[in-house]
């Protein structure tokens, strides 16, 4: 693996800072990133317009849907940027790194003129129907139902923790199309018009008060079979396409080393004395050695990617590595600011806006969705280590 970075790279960085700077609202750089929060999403559709406006947003993808054709490295530089700056993120996690990629593998050539302009061009956004009040973890246990009725579907069922719902135009959803085939069987994908008689959506607001989540329910909700993505009853393979896209990114990280340059900063002016001063700048240390792992495991994946190779377990060891230490540093920062890291935003004496402590609320979240650290470890010791599985 080759530990620098080539002049071409560095440009891009140096490219990406500027256009971040005129983008970005001044306050952005002025402390810890930003937990991720669609209350602002008039700010985020605006920035969206301004990276569609570069061809930046899915600079990686092939030239024919949209993209620029980036490497891996150079798509990874300009995603460490992005989250480093706090920039919004504007549904890119659904619409650039989950289901666009996924149509590009899967979907109709129709699928992918109809959608994947309108990605690149900022006129949409999507969100995700996977997890049900009793399918989570276990997916293939889900149940909403969709029955062939014609040239459509009817589907019959709820969903739950549906981020972004409340703003999305687009789901991709999956559904049993067959109750009596084996559990991982019987699953199609298909792609559903949020506007769609017969949906509803409930909001789910976050311990950190945030309305990110959702309930979605589908009653007698018709969707065309030529929005099926896949065969029928063969989603499950597509589903899993997707979750490795999901799981490739250096976001967590380039957040997690902004929330540490802050409170070294804070440590710096304020100078703290004794044995307390020592426990801190260990534990800052310490800290600033993990993320700095956590960055090269990141790049490692990527290297992998770019020469061909499949990153499959290395996906799972970063998304575990990132979200657990994201907890850790922003955990050890309220703790370092005092009584005032446990201010809320609107509080005049709160430290960094409340943004750390709204960061440790918001980061219990990422060690659960898109796999919990429990599934992710799992794939690691059975994919990565060859264990049994019983």
């Amino acid at each position: 693996m080759e530990f620098k970075f080539t002049e071409e790279h560095n440009a891009l960085r140096a490219e990406v800072r500027a256009f971040l700077a005129d983008a970005l609202p001044d306050e952005r750089g002025a402390g810890p990133v930003r937990p991720t929060s669609q209350e602002n999403w008039p700010e985020q559709m605006d920035f969206m317009k301004k990276l569609a406006k570069k061809g930046w947003v899915a600079p990686a993808w092939p030239k024919e849907y949209g993209g620029l054709a980036w490497s891996h490295i150079k798509q990874m530089v300009f995603s460490e940027e992005i989250s480093y700056a706090g920039a919004p993120d504007g549904g890119r996690v659904f619409n650039v790194g989950m289901i666009g990629p996924t149509l590009i593998v899967h979907g109709s050539p129709e699928q992918k003129a109809e959608h994947l302009p309108r990605i690149t061009e900022a006129d949409v956004t999507w969100c995700q129907g996977y997890s049900e009040p009793g399918a989570g973890s276990d997916l293939a246990a889900l149940q909403t139902r969709a029955v062939r009725d014609g040239d459509d579907y009817v589907v019959n069922g709820q969903k739950i923790w549906t981020t972004g719902a409340h703003h999305a135009d687009w789901c991709f959803l999956l559904v049993r199309s067959d109750p009596d085939a084996p559990k991982h069987k019987g699953i199609s994908f298909l792609l559903v018009d949020m506007k769609s008689p017969g949906i509803q959506v409930r909001p789910i607001v976050n311990m950190a008060g945030y309305h990110e989540f959702n309930e979605v329910f589908f009653e007698d909700v018709r969707i065309p079979v030529r929005n099926r993505v896949g065969e029928e009853n063969n989603g499950w393979y597509v589903a899993m396409t997707l979750l490795d896209f999901e799981r490739s990114n250096v976001a967590s990280i380039a957040a997690n080393q902004r929330q540490l340059e802050m409170l070294i900063s804070d440590m710096k002016a304020r100078r703290p004395g004794g044995a307390y001063r020592d426990i801190l700048r260990h534990r800052l240390a310490e800290l600033w050695l993990s993320n700095e792992t956590g960055r090269l495991l990141s790049y490692r994946t990527a290297w992998m990617q770019e020469a061909g190779r499949i990153a499959n377990y290395e996906a799972s060891v970063i998304k575990v590595f990132a979200t657990e230490l994201g907890a850790k540093i922003t955990n050890f920062g309220v703790n370092q600011l005092g009584p005032a890291g446990y201010l809320e935003p609107e509080s005049k004496h709160a430290v960094f806006d409340g943004n750390m402590e709204k960061g440790h609320l918001v980061n219990v979240s990422p060690q659960i969705y898109s796999g919990s650290s429990e599934i992710q470890r799992n794939i690691i010791a059975t994919r990565g280590l060859g264990l049994p599985r019983d």
